[in-house]
């Protein structure tokens, strides 16, 4: 049984990185949505958060499959 997690894991985290990343950037001019974050727009930064680890599990699972 050959079953790495680190493939699906990554797909995961890269897909709901890119999701909120995208849903951050078209509601940036949004003032009133980011009252309650201090006027920070949180959905940029986590989205760029998950879409890097992501990333990486997805580099661990094609490093992982070489080996």
């Amino acid at each position: 049984m050959n079953f790495d997690l680190r493939l699906p894991i990554g797909i995961l985290f890269s897909l709901f990185g890119l999701i909120l990343t995208v849903f951050g950037w078209l509601t940036r001019n949004d003032s009133e949505m980011y009252v309650k974050s201090l006027g920070k727009n949180v959905n940029i930064e986590w989205g760029i958060v998950l879409l890097v680890f992501g990333a990486f599990m997805l580099f661990l699972a094609k490093r992982g499959k070489k080996a």
